[in-house]
């Protein structure tokens, strides 16, 4: 095996520092330990590591908030571009992820498992192996824009993607968390494997552990034969849980102790079978309130939830509009085999106008649909049928179609829900698919 140069372990646990050092020794040709941080700088300068482990707290020394973060600020300042990954408690991972803003590559959560810790460790030596830029005219990612908060995320993301950390993703409706799922995943260490979607909204209770961690022939009628699950399927990949509030509170737990475990048992099966996953999931709701609710398990949603990330509504990046609709424009003329590049003064002004309660969504939607029926060189106002503009509150607001009225009840009763699609079935007396080809009519 081939040995990378030198690593320097910091850690006020010699108990920690012997195994570390243990587990190292077939890696690295060098292994300073150190008990304290006092001297980490003046090491850091004499022996050139390669890598740092950095634990986030110490029994004494620097009390200027937590020690972790104060020692990596340090040797960012000394050496901004040594690599250094922290060593934190369960507890300590907000702090943790503090820190990758601050510039660490990655962090390891304490108890460690050694497989884990030894191929962050070695990667982190790699930078240029890992790191991967975001570029505008790449095809295959996002659109970032130019708005605060998208390039305030933007930037966390290119932090968070390399590490193996779970990621909660939240938003409103058509505000792209898919997409941003897949952009993670691109610039993750798994993009050779394609990432796994469920959709939670869209699997039946009665096939939850089958569809998620498989069954084995003749578990039940249908099951003819052996069928991996989905974390089976993407096991050294990405798992994507879509809608992840819509899952029943009893099947929580289940879920819960398969990423505990991080193995799974298929249906009918006693064979345990360890899954190694990168785990991001969505959702439209705002889950504190559902655990508050008692609608949602707590530990689950720590679990889930080690980086949380808000996709912004549309609405409230209107310096994206006009950028997103022409790159809309661009791809649906080439699909249609129209000539249109650009969209008219009028029609500019009638789109920054609109609220955009759809998001991207709706918007791709209303281009798709003007660039189909638009003539000449530029697409103008008349080519796009929106909405009147309303805010839905608890009276249905006025309407002049039964389109426009369909339109607020699903979306009023989609707020009262809080996203949860099959109660919103429920109270508006249809099924569920039902309701996801109404939402996909009206661009919801």
């Amino acid at each position: 095996m081939k040995k990378h140069k030198t690593i320097l372990v910091v850690d006020d646990n010699k108990g920690v520092l012997s195994a570390v050092e243990l587990l190292l020794k077939g890696s690295f040709d060098k292994i300073i330990l150190l008990t304290s941080p006092n001297t980490l700088l003046t090491t850091v300068q004499e022996k050139k590591p390669d890598v740092v482990l950095l634990d986030m707290n110490f029994k004494g020394g620097v009390n200027t908030g937590n020690e972790g973060l104060y020692w990596l600020l340090q040797l960012k300042q000394t050496r901004p571009e040594l690599p250094v990954v922290l060593f934190t408690a369960y507890a300590d991972i907000d702090l943790a992820v503090r820190g990758i803003k601050e510039g660490a590559t990655d962090f390891v959560v304490k108890p460690w498992d050694n497989v884990r810790l030894l191929e962050t460790l070695v990667s982190a030596c790699q930078p240029s192996k890992v790191k991967k830029t975001i570029k505008k005219d790449d095809r295959s990612s996002i659109y970032w824009g130019e708005s605060k908060a998208m390039n305030q995320l933007r930037a966390l993301i290119e932090k968070v993607a390399v590490t193996d950390a779970n990621i909660l993703i939240t938003g409103e409706n058509g505000t792209g968390k898919e997409v941003l799922a897949r952009e993670i995943h691109r610039l993750s260490r798994r993009e050779a494997k394609e990432m796994v979607t469920v959709d939670m909204g869209a699997i039946t209770e009665t096939l939850f552990e089958s569809e998620l961690f498989g069954h084995v022939k003749g578990a039940f009628t249908d099951a003819h034969a052996d069928r991996a699950g989905k974390f089976e399927t993407a096991n050294g990949s990405t798992l994507f849980l879509d809608e992840i509030a819509n899952l029943p509170y009893h099947l929580q737990a289940k879920l819960l102790t398969v990423l505990q475990r991080r193995s799974v048992v298929r249906v009918g099966g006693n064979e345990t079978t360890p899954v190694d996953i990168r785990l991001i999931c969505a959702t439209n709701s705002n889950l504190e309130e559902r655990v508050d609710k008692e609608s949602f398990r707590e530990d689950l949603l720590y679990r889930i939830n080690t980086i949380h990330l808000e996709i912004p509504p549309l609405r409230q990046r209107k310096e994206d509009i006009i950028p997103l609709a022409n790159l809309f424009i661009k791809r649906f003329s080439e699909r249609y085999n129209k000539s249109f590049r650009h969209l008219d003064v009028q029609s500019e002004a009638k789109l920054l106008d609109y609220p955009w309660y759809g998001n991207i969504r709706e918007l791709e939607h209303a281009i798709e649909k003007a660039v189909i029926i638009a003539d000449g060189e530029a697409i103008s106002p008349e080519c796009f049928h929106l909405p009147r503009k309303t805010i839905v509150t608890d009276a249905v607001a006025e309407v002049s179609t039964l389109e426009e009225m369909e339109k607020q009840m699903i979306v009023k009763a989609i707020n009262q829900c809080e996203g949860n699609l099959s109660a919103v079935a429920s109270r508006l007396g249809i099924t569920r698919q039902t309701l996801y080809n109404k939402m996909k009519k009206f661009s919801i």
